[in-house]
């Protein structure tokens, strides 16, 4: 029988990657990809394969039970690949019920509906939640997170991935709920909405306008190619514990201001532009509130027990990126909508 995998926000960044990879890996599955196209999701992300005979997207909002409920009953999943989220610190800064109704309440709904269709037949089942390393809260400037590191989230977007976590791992020991955990680093790569770090200066690079940089950009954090993370979702999901977490990362750690040095030197090359002109946009702004200083992850429990490994490295990456989004203007230029330029003059220009 053919298998109906659900994967919610494909139509964002990370989605957008593991819906592709799926779909070109796994013609024998239907890929059923969930979004609400909010201003992170993005059909033309996935226009090179929305045709595909196995795959299917529909527009719907986790936030309604009564929805959910209904589009499971329909179309009796048999894995749930659950990526949608809000995902952006300042916005859960600015609006935390928006992240406590979609990180909390959506993964309830969720695992609810699981329940209830695979009622009495858990076999070759899975639910697999994707989170991230920053429900660990703020390392020093040494270690790692393990699986095994205690929570300590700083912010109301990692607070509510914690919280989302723990109901994730409390239906697997209530009621036997096939799950597995993945906590992530930070992700770069393309089709990454420019609030975030890395597009955020490209464009801006691009556009010769300030590259906003918090503090004194001493903050630090483990990059991973998207590309890499996908893999690694596509082992843990057919290949991983129930009840088990998995961490992702890159070990590949830098800090703010050496990586947006690094990409202002490659963007010079490959604009043509005087060696040196891209950091001139560097600007410091001020801090924003419960800053973690340094994220680091230790993935040694994946490339032991799965064999995973991350095979592009940070230079190569950070070229790749940069190539890919002067090659795609238009979907750059798409992306920037009124709301998000409203939202950055807020968030970046009004301090």
């Amino acid at each position: 029988m053919r298998k109906t995998i659900l994967i919610t926000g494909g139509a964002g960044f990370i989605g957008s990657h593991v819906v592709r990879l799926f779909v070109k890996k796994y013609p024998d599955y239907n890929i059923i990809n969930l979004d609400k196209l909010t201003y992170a999701g993005n059909l033309e992300n996935l226009k090179d394969i929305e045709n595909a005979d196995n795959y299917f997207f529909e527009k719907g909002d986790i936030n309604d039970p009564v929805f959910v409920s209904g589009f499971f009953q329909k179309h009796l999943f048999d894995g749930v690949i659950h990526l949608a989220a809000e995902s952006h610190v300042d916005r859960s800064i600015l609006a935390p019920m928006d992240f406590i109704n979609t990180n909390i309440i959506g993964t309830v709904n969720l695992l609810n509906s699981s329940r209830e269709i695979w009622a009495g037949n858990m076999q070759e089942k899975r639910f697999y939640h994707i989170s991230t390393d920053e429900v660990f809260g703020s390392l020093g400037k040494d270690g790692s997170f393990t699986e095994t590191t205690p929570y300590d989230p700083r912010s109301p977007y990692s607070a509510s991935k914690a919280s989302s976590d723990h109901l994730v791992r409390a239906y697997f020991h209530t009621y036997n709920l096939p799950i597995v955990i993945s906590n992530c680093s930070n992700n770069y790569g393309p089709y990454q909405f420019p609030e975030k770090l890395i597009p955020l200066s490209i464009n801006n690079i691009l556009n010769q306008k300030q590259i906003p940089v918090y503090g004194k950009g001493e903050n630090i954090r483990d990059w991973l190619y998207v590309e890499d993370h996908a893999k690694a979702i596509d082992l843990i999901f057919h290949q991983g514990e129930n009840g088990e977490t998995y961490n992702v990362g890159g070990n590949n750690e830098w800090k703010n201001i050496d990586l947006i040095q690094k990409l202002c030197r490659i963007m010079d090359k490959k604009l043509n532009r005087t060696p040196g002109a891209s950091e001139k946009l560097i600007t410091f702004v001020k801090d924003r509130a419960g800053h973690d200083l340094r994220y680091a992850i230790d993935s040694s429990k994946i490339r032991k027990e799965l064999k995973w490994v991350p095979l592009v490295d940070f230079e190569k990456g950070l070229k790749l990126t940069a190539e890919w989004y002067l090659q795609n203007k238009e979907w750059l230029n798409n992306v920037i909508s009124g709301e998000y330029e409203k939202y950055y003059d807020d968030q970046y220009l009004k301090r």
